[in-house]
């Protein structure tokens, strides 16, 4: 059972500094994280422009559940400056980098692996779909319990892997994630012509539920885990020093 919660951040890049923001945010930040929260990398990814808004990032990070998220939220927000002060240096390097963004908290389906197992069992994508989905109010659980089950039908037809299924807290319990792996670019566009002919191919038993579906692309960055297996860390720095 994975008893994590994680944090989801739609970032705003600035002109052309996407590539420079992956780096400084797996390589800078995520090593800090690791050793002064037990923050895991969980996943950092460029949205594929013509499937959503651009520039802009996807973070996904790894906490120890909510109690070690109010550890974390107190080292950050415990000071009048609401910033933690050893990391002035790197929220300078950042603000440059970015404009801002939407974050939200989310609760993993039990059956959803953490970021170390999925590393080990050597889950990737060429590329990956993220979906948003709202579903009625209280039906959250519910919609993953069937979409998790469901999965495994899209994987035996297009190779498509269910490696994130989580509901948003702090709302309704109407509001759900889902992560797919995709081997490749033709195993994405073979899913998304039978759903142009009006296949509904994509966890259909609770269709009904749903009220909004939005689906975006995303490509890993360099150093995100399932791309490179791990945790990035200090040694993947090329430019930085604590």
């Amino acid at each position: 059972m994975n008893d994590k919660v994680y944090i989801h951040e739609f970032i705003s890049i600035t002109k052309q500094n996407r590539a420079r923001y992956m780096q400084h945010i797996a390589a800078n930040w995520s090593p800090i994280g690791q050793d002064l929260r037990h923050q895991l990398c969980y996943g950092v990814w460029g949205v594929v422009g013509s499937t959503g808004h651009w520039p802009q990032v996807v973070n996904i990070w790894e906490e120890d559940g909510f109690a070690g998220l109010a550890a974390s939220f107190r080292t950050e927000f415990g000071n009048p400056t609401l910033q933690d002060p050893s990391l002035a240096k790197w929220w300078a390097a950042a603000a440059d980098l970015r404009s801002g963004g939407l974050d939200r908290l989310l609760v993993p389906h039990p059956d959803t692996l953490g970021i170390e197992a999925l590393c080990a069992g050597g889950t990737v994508g060429e590329v990956y779909a993220h979906e948003m989905i709202t579903v009625l109010p209280g039906a959250a659980r519910q919609f993953l319990d069937s979409a998790v089950v469901e999965a495994e039908a899209v994987h035996k037809r297009y190779g498509w892997q269910l490696v994130g299924a989580w509901w948003t807290a702090m709302r309704n319990n109407d509001e759900c994630v889902l992560l797919w792996a995709i081997p490749t670019w033709e195993a994405w566009a073979g899913a998304e012509q039978d759903l142009s002919r009006g296949q509904d191919v994509l966890l259909t038993s609770r269709g009904s539920a749903i009220l909004r579906r939005e689906r975006i692309l995303l490509v890993d960055s360099p150093l995100s885990p399932l791309r490179i297996g791990r945790q990035p860390s200090k040694a993947d720095r090329t430019d930085w020093q604590d």
